[in-house]
């Protein structure tokens, strides 16, 4: 780096060049770190890697032993996912084995890969309706818990509460509760509301589980936002909730798409309330994807086309947010 000073009016430009270098150690450091981070990546993808490379199995070579790295792809595992089917009578699979040209003649995809399993597609699964609950139940509450969070920190934040430490650990300790501990006594408090088995029970409940961590990260980014922006806004004839929705919210956009994202991921993958407090209608996709237990056998390659499917959305959500996310998880770490 190259640093020039004049002193003042007939002096000699003084020029002093400064080269920053880094140390062989320090360099080596870096790599050993880079590499170590290379290879916890790699180790954590590798169960990823096989439940997408087991999607596309089919189910002799999802279950082969040993596994086999080399395969012919296939779609039977979707086909199996987002379909009902039964068993081919005796009379039906003589009829194909006498002519095998028959079996895909006149009928889908679908119907073809199905047949080769020996089976007849009757319907469409209930997967997509799975998923569908997923979106709603995950959606539903992600929003609630962030809209409602933001409101409760933003008082904490700029307001002075009697006994707010107290209030802020108590919200905190919510979140300590084992979800186990409560599943019963929830079961029998929904039974009886009428609300065992439905969106709006699933909804309310990861609303409350989500808002105390959403409470207590939108605190951090709002305490960071200084008073004085609104302080201003309000001596220019702002009222109080004009200059939270002009001034505040925009600064704290990346605070609330990093909650976002961790609420929807908590809901979006909560497993215990939504097998014990659903049991059709309201039943989400983690769940219901380990009950695709096929006929007689344990079909891994539709349970890995399922867990697949429901992991893409989430990921792209991720991938799209990942730079709030990164924010979410440093906030505070550097301060000036």
């Amino acid at each position: 780096m190259a640093a020039f000073e004049h002193t003042g009016p007939g002096t000699p430009v003084v020029e002093s060049i400064r080269v920053d270098k880094v140390s062989p150690r320090a360099r080596l450091l870096r790599y050993i770190r880079a590499a170590i981070a290379i290879v916890f990546a790699v180790i954590a993808l590798i169960p990823v890697y096989w439940m997408a490379t087991t999607a596309f199995k089919s189910y002799p070579d999802a279950v082969a032993i040993p596994p086999k790295i080399v395969f012919d792809p296939t779609l039977e595992g979707f086909v199996n996912l987002l379909t009902d089917r039964r068993e081919l009578s005796v009379d039906e699979v003589r009829a194909f084995e006498a002519n095998p040209e028959s079996r895909c003649a006149n009928v889908d995809f679908a119907e073809c890969v199905a047949r080769g399993r020996g089976q007849t597609i009757t319907g469409p699964s209930q997967y997509v309706q799975r998923l569908t609950n997923s979106v709603i139940i995950a959606g539903g509450s992600t929003i609630l818990s962030v809209a409602f969070g933001l409101l409760s920190a933003y008082s904490f934040s700029r307001f002075r509460i009697p006994g707010a430490g107290d209030m802020l650990f108590f919200i905190l300790s919510t979140r300590m509760l084992p979800p186990v501990v409560v599943t019963i006594p929830i079961f029998l408090m929904y039974r009886s509301l009428g609300l065992h088995d439905t969106h709006l029970g699933l909804i309310i409940l990861y609303t409350v589980f989500n808002l105390s961590f959403s409470v207590w990260l939108l605190k951090g980014f709002l305490d960071e936002i200084p008073r004085e922006y609104e302080e201003a806004a309000l001596v220019d004839g702002y009222s109080r909730l004009q200059a939270f929705r002009k001034v505040v919210l925009p600064q704290a956009l990346t605070g609330i798409a990093a909650t976002t994202v961790f609420c929807l991921i908590f809901a979006w993958n909560e497993y215990a309330f939504a097998l014990l407090l659903t049991s059709d209608r309201a039943r989400t996709a983690p769940p219901a994807i380990p009950s695709v237990l096929g006929r007689g056998v344990v079909e891994w390659n539709t349970i890995a086309a399922g867990s697949l499917g429901f992991l893409i959305p989430v990921v792209i959500i991720t991938f799209a947010l990942r730079k709030y996310l990164l924010r979410g998880v440093t906030f505070g770490a550097i301060r000036k």
